[in-house]
């Protein structure tokens, strides 16, 4: 076993997901703020 394998399971970034704690309320407001964004550049390309 080298030490690369050897450490492999206990050197894991965390990458996210469901465990992940964070300020939600500022994924909310970024998410609605790029759905706000995209509407508009769409209605502005007259896409709709």
């Amino acid at each position: 076993m080298t030490v690369t394998s050897a450490t492999a399971g206990r050197l894991r970034t965390r990458t996210g997901g469901p465990k992940d704690d964070g300020p939600k309320i500022l994924e909310h407001l970024a998410g609605w703020a790029f759905v706000v964004v995209l509407a508009m550049l769409v209605t502005q390309l007259g896409l709709i």
